[in-house]
């Protein structure tokens, strides 16, 4: 015999009208009761598609370090394609962002959401804490096993940065990237290291650099570009930066012309988003481009889908060569197998 709300309410001790709400994810709830609820549902059995509300609001949550829109408008991108998608299906949106220290419970019980889209990098504990919410959760340029997720093809970008700086001759390639923990940045870094063996280039560790997380990001990579300009000889210096991003990689460029050096020609640099300030840098920076609203709605469609074909979604990426590299004299390519790429000037 199929089981009943009215078997939930006994079983959790509330009242039918308790269970009702707690199912459809109404507000007028602790959020301790409504987790118990679906809970108990969950262990007797109750249909579990009964239990996927529909999704009429939906909370884009941003973790306080990335809410500077203005010195870093990625993530304005991806709110941009979330809000598209949210309103071609009907489903309100909102912005919330938290820090680490945040009652992240509480937050939410204001909002009310019916699902959570996560972007960019938030602790473990915030994490597991949206999990245990029970409501419908993706990642967006964020990953965790076992969750939804949409990202860029991080490793195949920096394969592609790397390839191209190879290409022109640059091995002394240092890379100056972000906090670890954000999955992307790892990503990153990992295909850094990756493409010198790939090329059959030695790696030195001492070209890879990770910005102060005490510092403002923008001082943190001008800091670390400094730094690896300080470390070695006139001869010994990189002749090319591949920073995990584009704020990093104008920053360090800035540190590079205040220094005297040329850029390409003395170093050429890479960075990675495509933001629109890397258009309009002295000299254009060479970035890796991707489409991010694609990203975020991509995000929505994810998580409004019953039953994804796959958890992981990989959106592509593409080299889009300016003069911070453009300019420098062409050798022969590096040795190593083929990439596929896209690359426009």
């Amino acid at each position: 015999m199929a089981t009943t709300i009215r078997d939930i309410a006994r079983a959790a001790n509330v009242s039918i009208g308790t269970v009702s709400r707690a199912l459809k994810n109404q507000p007028g709830l602790s959020e301790a009761t409504r987790v118990r609820v679906v809970e108990t549902a969950r262990q007797l059995g109750y249909d579990a598609a009964q239990l996927r509300p529909r999704i009429r609001r939906l909370t884009f949550l941003l973790h306080r370090q990335h809410n500077n829109f203005a010195a870093s408008p990625f993530f304005s991108h991806v709110l941009h394609g979330v809000e598209d998608a949210c309103r071609a299906r009907g489903i309100v949106p909102s912005l919330l962002t938290a820090g680490p220290t945040e009652d992240i419970a509480e937050q939410l019980r204001l909002h009310a959401p019916d699902a959570i889209a996560v972007a960019g990098f938030v602790e473990p504990e915030t994490l597991a804490a949206l999990a245990a919410t029970r409501r419908p959760l993706v990642l967006i340029d964020l990953w965790a096993p076992n969750l939804r997720s949409v990202n860029l093809d991080n490793a195949a970008g920096a394969t592609l940065a790397m390839r191209h700086l190879f290409s022109l001759g640059r091995t002394r390639v240092a890379f100056i990237g972000g906090p670890l923990a954000h999955s992307s940045i790892a990503e990153r870094a990992l295909g850094y290291r990756r493409a010198f063996f790939e090329a059959g280039l030695l790696f030195d560790p001492s070209l890879e650099t990770t910005i102060d997380p005490t510092l403002p990001p923008d001082a943190g990579a001008a800091l670390a570009m400094q730094r690896l300009l300080d470390a070695r000889g006139p001869r010994d210096v990189p002749n090319a930066v591949f920073a995990y991003n584009d704020m990093a990689a104008l920053a360090a460029m800035r540190v590079c012309l205040a220094r005297g050096l040329r850029v390409p020609q003395d170093v050429a640099i890479v960075g990675f988003d495509d933001i629109p300030a890397s258009a309009h840098s002295a000299p254009p920076l060479t970035t890796l481009a991707a489409d991010k609203e694609a990203l975020g709605a991509r995000g929505v469609e994810l998580l409004l889908d019953d039953a994804p074909a796959e958890l992981e979604v990989r959106l592509p990426v593409q080299l889009v060569v300016r003069a911070s590299t453009g300019g420098a004299t062409p050798t022969a390519p590096a040795s190593g197998p083929d990439v596929p790429s896209e690359i426009t000037t």
